[in-house]
């Protein structure tokens, strides 16, 4: 597997990476986390070849494959999708490039020689499942959002979106030993994130990635590193977990210093008390050691600044009426409608998530709505009172490129100071002078922020929002989760991020390729459970597919009354209970292991360090400590979903 030998990368002044030594477990989905700046880019364009280190190595086996998403698709790419994608099977490829010269050499070279090169390639071939290679990049493209009639295009006749996506199905297909990834979900829309995640989780290789997608994070790794301070921190358990685990230590050695810190300045006492006693003399100059042996003690003790995160308000908007939108037999796109008969009402303080493939019209129906495209049929009537704000994916006509970023925000209202537009550009990772550049000099990340910003500061009610949380971090992302669910206004928005759409949103409205569209009460569990007891199709299950949509007479059928018995209601209660239970009785084990492992912890650190068999001993218990507690999660999200699923069918059955 892959080792990291004592890699050290600096910048100017700063170092992103200290003398890191780390090998990486093998077969593992390993998150890499870290604050904005941190390094981890970097990090990995060093495994990947794209840059190089000031000093260390990366050593890796023989013959091993690394993949990773280049920052441009292929200049040069095959004349259709469908022969781009399997040109990433390079060893395929290749082997299938011989056997047909090889075929070629037989028609006139009948040498047994000759017949046993060609008989040698085609087993390797078939062991390489070469004859199914055109298959499996079908399947690969149809779960990454290709329609089958478009795979014989011109790879350049696609957007840039839709050209990373094939580079993406590229990576796939060949199945590198080492799979890289840095933002994977940037390019995808939910249905493929779903088929995607799903995906990574079924690849036996190892997989490090980068994500802003807090939920992605949790539901995918199951070991973390941390970058910090130029180190990596291991944590062998999933990013929730390691974030819990890094909180014990730190408090842990919080306590630790804080212990050292008063065994010094009680020294420092004595020192200062009996130092020039010729009686204490020895004592004192024995405490003078202590001391200083104590602070080097203390300095070993690397605490995390606490910084406290930078949390924004938006200002409370002017009340509009009950009804918001009314948006009646709408047919939106360009040339040709996208979609048609569509019909959406909107109520004041609705938070409404927008999901559907991409290509279907999720950001052109926010354009038709604003006003920014003209409608092809239909009607869009805004209700009293409503006042919209509307932020782009492009997004720079809002920017006057020749201010600087305080500027611009600072233009959007007149209702907020220079104090409230700071905290905001904060928030989207502008920090002290940061706040003063130009926007003409920023990239289009920094620009999408300043965009975002100058829109939440504006006194709209009613916020339209298409992908606000691209080019965000994770803490950005959580303060523009907390200042939205404090918004008293109504939102209307679109995003690709699970953990954004299921903390803001109070609705989901699915758009379906057929021209179906309708709007679900909750979250995206809520759309999933309703979905399937009325028959509607589910766009984030993995196995949908656009041919297997619902016509409206089946979904009439799917939502006939059935006869429930008496016991059979008994009987999901008593399923229930046993759930409940279970569940009662893993949050108690886990608490008691939580416990074990703290004291075993704070155990390690009276160790002496050179005791290397209590040491071991320690982390041999704490190892079975955290094997446990992975299982005990687990089981505890198995026995969660179950009794969830159990409680969905009592209130289907309550509600008949």
């Amino acid at each position: 597997m892959i080792q990291l030998d004592q890699l050290s990368k600096s910048f100017a002044s700063k170092t992103v990476l200290d003398a890191v030594s780390f090998q990486f477990p093998s077969q593992k989905r390993i998150a890499l986390i870290g604050a904005n700046g941190a390094g981890k880019t970097t990090l990995l364009n060093i495994l990947c070849g794209l840059e190089e280190p000031d000093s260390g190595k990366v050593i890796s086996p023989g013959q091993f494959q690394i993949g990773y998403l280049p920052q441009e698709p292929n200049p040069r790419p095959e004349s259709t999708i469908i022969e781009e994608a399997k040109a990433g099977a390079k060893t395929v490829m290749s082997i299938q490039k011989d056997l047909q010269a090889s075929i070629s050499r037989l028609e006139q070279d009948h040498s047994e020689d000759a017949l046993k090169h060609h008989e040698a390639l085609e087993a390797e071939f078939q062991r390489l499942d070469g004859y199914s290679l055109e298959a499996k990049a079908k399947s690969i493209l149809a779960g990454l959002g290709f329609a089958e009639e478009k795979l014989t295009s011109h790879p350049t006749a696609l957007s840039g979106g839709w050209r990373m996506r094939l580079e993406l199905a590229k990576i796939f297909i060949n199945e590198p030993d080492f799979l890289i990834l840095d933002e994977p979900t940037n390019h995808l829309d939910l249905p493929s994130l779903v088929w995607v995640e799903n995906y990574l989780k079924s690849f036996k290789g190892t997989l490090l990635f980068v994500s802003h997608d807090r939920s992605l994070l949790d539901r995918l790794a199951n070991h973390t590193l941390l970058l910090f301070q130029g180190q990596l921190e291991s944590y062998p358990s999933s990013f929730e977990k390691a974030l819990e685990m890094r909180a014990e230590r730190l408090e842990l050695e919080e306590a630790r210093r804080d212990n050292l810190a008063k065994k010094r300045e009680k020294m420092e006492k004595f020192v200062e008390r009996f130092g020039a006693k010729a009686t204490k003399a020895k004592q004192a100059q024995s405490r003078v050691k202590m001391i200083g042996k104590l602070r080097e003690l203390e300095g070993e003790l690397n605490l995390e600044d606490n910084q406290q995160d930078i949390i924004f308000h938006l200002a409370p908007p002017q009340k509009s009426g009950r009804q918001v939108l009314e948006v009646n037999d709408l047919a939106i796109g360009y040339d040709a409608p996208l979609i048609e008969k569509l019909n959406l009402g909107i109520e004041r303080g609705q938070k409404i998530a927008v999901i559907g493939a991409n290509g279907i019209g999720k950001s052109t129906l926010l354009k038709s709505i604003v006003g920014e495209l003209k409608p092809l049929a239909g009607e869009v009537d805004f209700g009293h009172n409503v006042e919209p704000a509307y932020f782009s994916q492009n997004h720079e006509d809002s920017l006057d490129i020749t201010k600087d970023c305080l500027t611009n925000v600072l233009d959007g209202s007149t209702a907020i100071g220079e104090k409230d537009a700071r905290s905001i550009l904060g928030a989207f990772l502008f920090r002290g002078d940061d706040v003063f550049k130009e926007v003409e000099v920023l990239s289009g990340g920094e620009k999408s922020r300043v965009a975002l910003a100058k829109i939440l500061v504006q006194n709209a009610n009613f916020l339209l929002l298409d992908e606000p949380t691209n080019h965000l971090d994770m803490s950005s992302v959580e303060a523009l989760i907390q200042a939205v669910n404090q918004f008293e206004g109504t939102i209307l928005f679109v995003s690709h991020d699970r953990t954004f759409i299921d903390a803001v949103c109070s609705h989901v409205f699915v758009m379906l390729p057929s021209g179906q569209s309708m709007l679900f009460e909750g979250k995206l569990d809520d759309y999933q459970l309703m979905a399937k007891q009325m028959g509607f199709p589910n766009v984030l299950d993995p196995d949908y597919s656009q041919t297997q949509e619902t016509s409206p007479q089946a979904t009439e059928q799917a939502v006939e009354t059935p006869v429930v018995s008496q016991q059979e209601v008994k009987d999901l209660k008593r399923q229930r209970n046993s759930q409940q239970k279970k569940l009662e009785k893993l949050e108690s084990e886990e608490a008691g292991l939580k416990a074990k492992r703290a004291e075993l912890e704070e155990q390690s650190y009276k160790v002496d360090p050179k005791d290397y068999e209590q040491l071991a001993q320690i982390r041999s218990e704490l190892d079975q400590i955290e094997e446990r507690l992975e299982a005990c999660e687990t089981e505890w999200l198995e026995a969660s979903e179950e009794c969830e699923r159990l409680e969905e069918q009592l209130r289907a059955i309550n509600r008949l």
